[in-house]
């Protein structure tokens, strides 16, 4: 049922949580994004092994617009580096947690790698606005930068896509206001108002995809 709501829409498919039913879906899915599912398995204690995602995303080479690499998202920076590495296909990510200085090398990496970078938040991800903007400014034009789980802060112009983490659960909260919807009808609803997120008026210059 959620993958049949997400017709037409940029989808983001984990390595993580991938079910092979999902392979009927997917062309009717208007864009598609790899991840590996980092954050799921520093949720859940589980592991990612680095050769069965590279396997894995090359199953899908043409047609996906980008390929995550498999980042630490826990702080080590050297095993992200080092997962880079050893998956080149993967686009590299910039944590709150790394050392600043990181920043250049990976923004190197990234126009070597199909000119994307991720940006990543340790919950809570709020009140960090101002690590947002600064990381932006320093990043250059050309570079498609998307921030995992951020879309509280699309306001901020350069962040050009965001993921959604709670779109399946977002339908229990409207249930809980209009308790009459079927959880599709609620999910539905979720859908419109993501489908509709681009064509929003907003004080920015750009407006980011929602995955």
């Amino acid at each position: 049922m959620q993958a049949s709501h997400l017709d037409g829409m940029p989808v983001l498919l984990s390595f993580a949580v991938y079910s092979p039913f999902i392979d009927g879906y997917q062309p009717s899915f208007k864009r598609i994004m790899i991840d590996s599912g980092a954050f799921s398995v520093f949720s859940s204690g589980k592991t990612v092994d680095l050769n069965e995602y590279a396997d894995w995303s090359e199953r899908w080479d043409g047609h996906v617009e980008a390929v995550a690499g498999l980042d630490d998202i826990a702080g080590n920076w050297r095993l992200s580096l080092k997962n880079y590495e050893k998956f080149p296909g993967g686009f590299p990510t910039f944590h709150e947690t790394d050392p600043p200085e990181l920043l250049d090398d990976l923004v190197v990496m990234a126009q070597e790698r199909n000119q994307w970078l991720g940006l990543g938040l340790l919950p809570p991800r709020e009140g960090k606005e101002r690590w947002v903007r600064d990381t932006c400014s320093r990043i250059p034009d050309g570079i498609h930068v998307h921030g995992w789980a951020m879309r509280i802060y699309t306001q901020v112009r350069r962040i050009d896509s965001v993921d959604s983490t709670n779109w399946f659960r977002a339908p229990l909260d409207i249930l809980k206001n209009l308790p009459w919807l079927t959880y599709a009808e609620a999910l539905g609803l979720v859908i419109k108002r993501y489908e509709r997120w681009e064509r929003k008026i907003v004080d920015v210059e750009s407006h980011p995809t929602l995955f």
